[in-house]
């Protein structure tokens, strides 16, 4: 906020310019030399001794003045084509009762003509121009403005415009008033030593907060210096002994008149007396990469891929063609995060080897900005021939998305199955399609970096796509976690997690098989099988800011009662690298050996890989986005990983069957616990003779409850997409139910558990009108760990025995051999195998 503004009415010395410069804007009239006013944020003065030129105001303003100044005649002119932040009004004391309506609202503010100061007029006009900002231009004075005036003036929210005619770099005197006395008037410290609190920044980034006093601030608006006041030793001139000194940019100060902002740029090791950038810890995002970039465009060993990226050009202009074709073609926000952050690396990576910074960068944008005049946005040729070209070679680009009508009724698509054709009846049964192959294309990269780079290439891509940078040599936890205590965890939610715990448990200790089956196939043949644990579990539960206890104990608990030796979690962190207290508590409560805190792809290569201070596992389990799903699918299949999965996964899915006995309510409540996961998820609602009415009351209830809901904007998406398919039997929506081979499927029938005989696929069944999805997913027993996207067909949920593997023996006596063994000989002679029939032939001869 400005405390005055300057006017440059005649020749100014190259220390005043400076000076005021910056203090924020100056009025610099159109008539000026242009190398006058460079580099100065200003305020256009136009010429009103000349008829109004539209074109000229919106050259001068695309050019980068922040506003123009017109005279009230020419104000109905440009309102409408110019914007309103863009434009003040000059008025003359006698004019001002001719500011229509429209002029007020179409203008960011008002400069006010006078010749003296009225403190008793000036009070009731800024009323009157309330939420604009009002300047006073007192034009035929001889001598400066008093402190006192401008005190008085500020107090008003009025800005008092000064000709640099008026003002000095040197001491105050009855002919001018020195820049920073000007600066200071306003300002008033609530505090009992009379010092200024000062926010330092760099651009966007706050360096840190110290103190300045009135003799401070004046050198450092003299001088262009960061000079602040030391509470102990007196004037402090920064880095004037350490060298990280500070040219300053900008000074403000804030709308109490009682601190100050310094905009600084920032020279040598940083700011901070420990030797950093800043004093609120590392830089991140594009200020931490920048700062990297420079330090490896200074020390990058020859032959590495940074130092190629500087010295080659070609390379770096491959690589930036590359993302930025792979950022047009991302269609997810994750997608489309993950591409436009490699494009920035490399882009910065350009600009860096070039000498240019972020600020040269926002310098730039700010003054593109405050263009006008907007260009026709037609790409260049090259680009849309090239687009045209290689349109054969891949899909359409989907028309851009409408914005939802928050008004509209949330509502599915009805079908009824008797008038379907078969390839419509098809459709139905599809999800959405996911791209599998592109995924594990996109996770490969990061595989690969934690496979061949251990906890370093780890812990780089943990700060990259979990955005926890402050773990240093290892992200793992070893248990028995000495950093959790239960204690932190609210004890309503704590005696939740037992009893899930504990019916959970109960559930999966019934599964196991503690006993060997024994079969005698013939006399003196015995065959066995008996279970074993898998020795090293991965258990993968998705986090960061979410908290999923639920997902860790239905992982954890299966573990635990199958006895697997070790069991590691893997879950994102937060930001400041803790793990949630919910999710820390059931990691000891199910026995956990260690916990990864790391998410993503990242995660399942640890897993599968092992790093330094990672366990390798033997199976990895649990849910995650596609990113999760693609790198579990990608080390499934590598031979040098040895590691296998619990199943593909999906996004979330319900398929609820309902006759004339069901509760619209709860049915509408069904569906929607499933469409909240996210806007991929897949809600089917199957009716068995249903009235309309009944239909009608519960997609009601569908769209009351949704608005009701924290999730509606992705319940508002996936209900679109989701469907009603409407039957003539419970027999034919169950039939249906089984080709869709739901995740969740429940029943709302009259005597519901009567068709559980009839359900042949599905991960898990919830029967009846007090049975909802939420008690599976959470506390019942059974596990919510389930095979989506139609796997049901082949897959079970998780399971004791997904972490158990299954052992065979068999032991044959003699005379058992003098039975089987001509059997197995034959075999192995029509095989072709005489290896075999020798090894069975050698005992049978022995036995004779």
């Amino acid at each position: 906020m400005s405390v005055f503004i300057p006017l440059l009415d005649s020749e100014v010395d190259d220390a005043l310019l400076s000076s005021v410069r910056r203090l924020g804007p100056v009025v610099v009239p159109t008539t000026l030399p242009k190398s006058d006013i460079v580099g100065i944020v200003q305020y256009a003065l136009l010429d009103h001794n000349t008829s109004i030129d539209l074109d000229d105001i919106v050259d001068i303003l695309d050019k980068g003045a922040e506003k123009v100044i017109v005279p009230l005649a020419w104000a109905n002119e440009v309102i409408g084509i110019i914007p309103a932040e863009r434009i003040l009004v000059l008025l003359d004391v006698g004019n001002v009762s001719a500011v229509s309506d429209r002029i007020r609202n179409g203008v960011s503010g008002v400069v006010l003509k006078t010749s003296n100061v009225d403190i008793d007029f000036i009070d009731p006009f800024t009323r009157f121009f309330t939420g604009a900002s009002v300047h006073l231009w007192i034009t035929e004075s001889s001598s400066p403005p008093s402190v006192a005036t401008i005190r008085a003036l500020r107090t008003t929210g009025t800005i008092l415009i000064i000709p640099t005619s008026l003002l000095t770099v040197e001491q105050t005197s009855r002919m001018k008033v020195n820049v920073a006395d000007a600066f200071l008037a306003p300002l008033s410290s609530d505090r009992t030593d009379g010092l200024f609190p000062t926010v330092v920044t760099e651009g966007n980034r706050s360096l840190g907060m110290v103190y300045s006093s009135a003799a401070s601030v004046k050198e450092s608006i003299l001088t262009g210096k960061g000079v602040y006041q030391s509470r102990k030793h007196g004037l402090w001139h920064k880095g004037e002994s350490s060298g990280a000194t500070q040219d300053v940019v900008a000074i403000r100060v804030d709308c109490d008149t009682d601190a100050l902002q310094f905009d600084v740029i920032q020279h040598g090791a940083g700011f901070c007396h420990l030797n950093r950038p800043s004093c609120f810890g590392e830089s991140r995002g594009l200020a931490a990469l920048q700062r990297t970039l420079q330090s490896r465009l200074a020390s990058a060993p020859e032959g590495s891929y940074t130092k190629r990226l500087f010295d080659d050009s070609a390379l770096l202009r491959a690589k930036i063609m590359e993302e930025a074709d792979e950022l047009c073609r991302a269609e997810t926000k994750e997608d489309v995060a993950f591409e436009a952050a490699d494009l920035f690396y490399f882009a910065l990576t350009k600009c860096t080897a070039a000498g240019v910074t972020i600020a040269d960068i926002e310098r730039s944008l700010d003054r593109k900005a405050k263009k006008v005049t907007r260009r026709p946005g037609n790409a260049k040729s090259q680009w849309t021939n090239a687009e045209a070209s290689s349109s054969t070679a891949r899909l359409a680009p989907a028309p851009a998305k409408a914005a939802a009508d928050p008004n509209a009724p949330i509502r599915m698509r009805t079908y009824t199955l008797a008038d379907v054709t078969p390839s419509e009846r098809a459709a139905l049964l599809k999800r959405p399609v996911l791209n599998s192959s592109a995924m594990i294309e996109k996770v490969k990269p990061i595989v690969d970096a934690v496979r061949s780079g251990g906890d370093e290439a780890l812990l780089s891509l943990i700060a990259k796509f979990d955005r926890c940078s402050v773990l240093k040599d290892t992200a793992i936890l070893r248990a028995p976690f000495p950093e959790f205590s239960a204690d932190e965890l609210d004890p309503a939610v704590r005696e939740a997690i037992d009893v899930a715990y504990s019916n959970v448990k109960t559930f999966h200790a019934a599964q196991t098989e503690g006993s060997t089956l024994r079969v005698e196939t013939m006399p003196g043949v015995v065959c066995s099988r008996f279970a074993r644990p898998i020795a090293r579990v991965g258990l993968y539960v998705p986090g960061g800011t979410a908290i999923l206890p639920s997902t860790a104990l239905m992982l954890g608990v299966p573990a635990q009662v199958a006895g697997c030796k070790e069991i590691v979690l893997a879950t994102p962190p937060r930001l400041d690298g803790s793990i949630s207290p919910e999710v820390m508590y059931v990691a000891k409560l199910v026995g956990a050996s260690a916990v990864l805190k790391a998410g993503g792809a990242q995660a399942v290569a640890a897993l599968a890989y092992g790093t330094e201070t990672v366990p390798k596992v033997d199976k990895i389990f649990g849910p995650g986005n596609q990113w999760v799903t693609a790198a579990k699918m990608l080390v499934q299949n590598d031979t040098d990983a040895l590691v296998s999965i619990d199943m593909p996964a999906g996004p979330s899915e319900v398929l609820v069957i309902a006759d004339e006995t069901c509760d619209p309510a709860f049915v509408a409540a069904d569906l929607l616990s499933q469409a909240e996961h996210g806007v991929d998820s897949q809600v089917v609602l199957v009716c068995v003779n249903l009235p309309d009415s009944i239909v009608a009351a519960i997609e009601s209830q569908v769209d009351v409850q949704a608005r009701a809901l924290p999730r509606v904007d992705i319940m508002r998406e996936s209900v679109a997409k989701s469907i009603i398919v409407k039957t003539s039997s419970a027999e034919e929506g169950v039939a249906f139910s089984n080709d869709y081979a739901p995740e969740h499927l429940i029943l709302h029938l009259k005597d519901a558990s009567g068709f559980l005989a009839q359900v042949q696929n599905a991960g898990s069944v919830f029967i009846g009108p007090y049975s909802p999805e939420s008690c599976g997913d959470y506390a019942s027993g059974t596990n919510h760990t389930l095979p989506t996207n139609g796997y049901a067909r082949q897959f079970s949920g998780v399971n004791t025995q997904s972490f158990q593997k299954h052992i065979t023996s068999q032991e044959v006596t003699v005379d058992g051999l003098k039975k089987l063994g001509p059997v197995v000989a034959t075999l192995a002679d029509c095989e072709g195998l005489g290896a075999h029939a020798n090894a069975v032939r050698i005992r049978l001869q022995a036995i004779s």
